[in-house]
């Protein structure tokens, strides 16, 4: 009988180890999507300004013209889309503005994105980019059909630190 109390515990110890676990995963995978045929996809380090965080993944640049649900539209210059990915990295919610975007050209002068073609592309102006959002968009800008892109000057939006985001962070294609 005092042998019982011995292997009791032996059949306890060996049968309640943990089975070994895997570690969780460190990033999320998402699956690879086709990049559109106008489109050159863009492997960029990601940039920030305050707490948003800006990754550029497409660039089309000499568009000649944009197609809506209801319009169909011809640029003054080129239109230049460029697909974004921005993220808010901050503690509180970010006010996005899309209309503060800047396109950089080849000779040094800077373009607001065009509003037209952002309205018929049906492309957000403003929403606020809550903690640890991630949205992804198009941009939108005409160009002279003689320069070409080099950089995104990046706004974030106000933050607790920076209530007037004045100053952008350019990213350079």
């Amino acid at each position: 009988m005092k042998l019982l109390p011995a292997v009791v515990a032996l059949a306890l110890l060996t049968g309640c180890e943990a089975a070994p676990s895997t570690p969780a995963p460190t990033t999320y995978e998402l699956p690879p999507r086709q990049v559109r045929p106008d489109e050159t996809a863009l492997k960029l380090p990601p940039a920030k300004n305050g707490d948003t965080e800006f990754t550029l993944i497409g660039l089309a640049a000499g568009l000649p013209s944009i197609t809506g649900s209801h319009a169909e539209m011809l640029p003054k210059g080129q239109y230049v889309r460029l697909r974004l990915v921005v993220t808010n990295t901050g503690t509180s919610s970010v006010l996005f503005d899309s209309k503060r975007q800047l396109l950089v050209d080849d000779q040094g002068a800077t373009h607001p994105s065009d509003e037209q073609a952002m309205l018929i592309k049906r492309q957000p102006a403003q929403f606020d980019l809550g903690h640890s959002v991630r949205v992804e968009f198009d941009l939108y800008w005409d160009i002279p059909k003689d320069r070409k892109p080099v950089a995104m000057r990046a706004f974030g939006g106000p933050t607790i630190t920076d209530m007037k985001n004045a100053n952008g962070t350019d990213i350079r294609l």
